[in-house]
């Protein structure tokens, strides 16, 4: 009679068991982390083709007697509208940075900006100012005139801070109006 040296599988598998535990050693769980839940992935990126440059008439003072409002609302809408802006109702579809610009830059760049905007049928945009922390007397003076030449603008429905991720007080996410058939020459 021969005599099998093959092992049953229970046997091996207990055996495999026993040799990865005399491997690893004595376990300890690890203790309780502060993780962070899974974050929605970023969107896509918008490219921006070359639009047909059209005359852009520039009609935004630079002079208030008061100064910019951190939110602003259209008249006529509901207050319902601001606060679902403030919660991200509408994704951001395009962003604009004037960072580094004087203000007669800043606001050629925010006119055109919001000019291409509206031909491309956007609704929700963002434009990052800055907080002006470096700026002589810590006032943000892009801060202050993009939030006055906004409420001059007559595209823009409503405005308020950005969400901290975006930039939070040193920019602002805008509503625009929806483009209509009319409105185009």
């Amino acid at each position: 009679m021969k005599r099998s040296t093959e092992k049953s599988p229970e046997q091996a598998e207990s055996e495999d068991m026993a040799l990865f535990r005399a491997a690893i050693g004595a376990v300890q769980p690890l203790p309780q982390q502060n993780r962070i839940g899974p974050q929605r992935l970023p969107r896509r990126a918008i490219f921006r083709q070359p639009l047909a440059t059209a005359h852009i008439p520039d009609n935004l003072s630079d002079f208030s007697a008061e100064s910019a409002p951190e939110e602003y609302l259209s008249n006529g809408l509901s207050r319902m509208t601001l606060r679902k802006l403030r919660r991200g109702t509408w994704p951001i579809q395009d962003r604009l940075d004037l960072h580094g610009n004087n203000s007669d830059a800043a606001r050629k760049l925010l006119l055109e900006f919001l000019h291409q905007a509206r031909q491309r049928d956007l609704r929700c945009v963002l434009v990052i100012h800055g907080k002006g922390m470096n700026s002589q007397g810590g006032q943000g003076v892009l801060r202050k005139l993009t939030r006055h030449w906004l409420t001059q603008h007559a595209q823009v429905l409503a405005y308020c801070d950005a969400p901290p991720g975006e930039g939070g007080s040193g920019a602002v996410v805008l509503l625009l109006k929806a483009a209509t058939s009319c409105d185009f020459p």
